[in-house]
């Protein structure tokens, strides 16, 4: 089994610090591609990517919720989405994002399509 990046993800960059096997990377070009992607062929399940993640994006493939209920004020990042998201990531570097939305608190949404979308970018 193993982890998953979800819509939620925003880029910070401390998971990819932290992945010993360094099976994290970041999608390209981030228009297509718009959040971080693990590959299923190297990660070794260990989930030290998980508390590193502020944003809560990342699950074990088998617990990425299909009915996520948003706390209010995270962000969705998915293409066909046209808000705009900017920050500085966990070292300090500009993070752009054109294809995210803000969560109403409450919102529920479904994070399991993001099982597929890192399945398609490592094919």
């Amino acid at each position: 089994m193993t982890h998953v990046i979800t819509s939620l993800c925003l880029r910070d960059n401390g998971c990819i610090a932290v992945c010993p096997v360094e099976c994290i990377q970041a999608g390209m070009p981030v228009e297509q591609w718009p959040t971080f992607y693990i590959d299923a062929g190297t990660c070794i399940d260990c989930g030290a990517c998980v508390p590193e993640c502020p944003f809560h994006a990342i699950y074990p493939e088998e617990e990425v919720p299909s009915a996520y209920t948003a706390k209010g004020g995270e962000f969705i990042n998915r293409i066909g989405l046209n808000g705009r998201y900017k920050a500085a990531n966990h070292h300090g570097n500009d993070v752009v994002l054109e294809t995210t939305r803000e969560l109403a608190a409450g919102e529920v949404i479904d994070l399991r399509e993001s099982i597929m979308v890192n399945q398609a970018y490592y094919k």
